[in-house]
């Protein structure tokens, strides 16, 4: 076993320090079911573009990966049979050149690409000041019945779309109202 080589995602992110950046081998599927991810730490695919590094959310999980700390996701596709990809409780979320994939089906209401339910904490000082929000950068959005669902005190704001034949790359936040 190699020191820093982790046979998963999720022990990479059990063994992972604050600040501390997780590098995900290009090539082949890997599973990311209901991760929380409780520290600041950046997350990156190892291919030169997202399709190289892929992460599948099986049905019967709630998320991908859930976001309680300030975080940063950069090069990679998230795929979510039902449920959603990405999950912000708390905290600022940087999603970077990324591509965000819910299934299309029947209950396509419960399938979303995004979902922030960060509320703001008024007992918690430390928390306000730093603030919680979720910067989409040039990513790809497929699927689900909207690219974001925002609960508590978020909200979606400067919106920007670029439209290709075979795309739609976005750019916005969703931050304090």
């Amino acid at each position: 076993m190699e020191t820093g080589v982790y046979p998963n995602l999720e022990a990479a992110v059990s063994a992972a320090r604050p600040g501390d950046t997780i590098l995900i081998a290009a090539g082949g599927t890997h599973v990311a079911c209901n991760i929380q991810i409780k520290k600041p730490i950046c997350i990156m695919g190892g291919g030169e573009l997202p399709d190289d590094t892929v992460l599948t959310c099986s049905r019967g999980s709630d998320n991908a990966l859930e976001f309680l700390s300030t975080c940063k996701i950069a090069n990679l596709t998230i795929r979510a049979e039902l449920g959603c990809c990405l999950l912000h409780r708390s905290g600022r979320l940087t999603i970077q050149e990324c591509l965000l994939q819910c299934e299309q089906n029947p209950l396509d209401y419960l399938s979303f690409p995004i979902i922030s339910t960060a509320i703001e904490y008024n007992s918690f000082p430390a928390l306000k000041e730093q603030g919680h929000g979720v910067t989409v950068v040039r990513t790809r959005i497929e699927g689900g019945a909207k690219a974001v669902r925002t609960n508590g005190t978020l909200a979606l704001q400067h919106v920007r779309a670029i439209y290709s034949r075979s795309s739609v790359f976005f750019w916005f936040e969703v931050g304090e109202k």
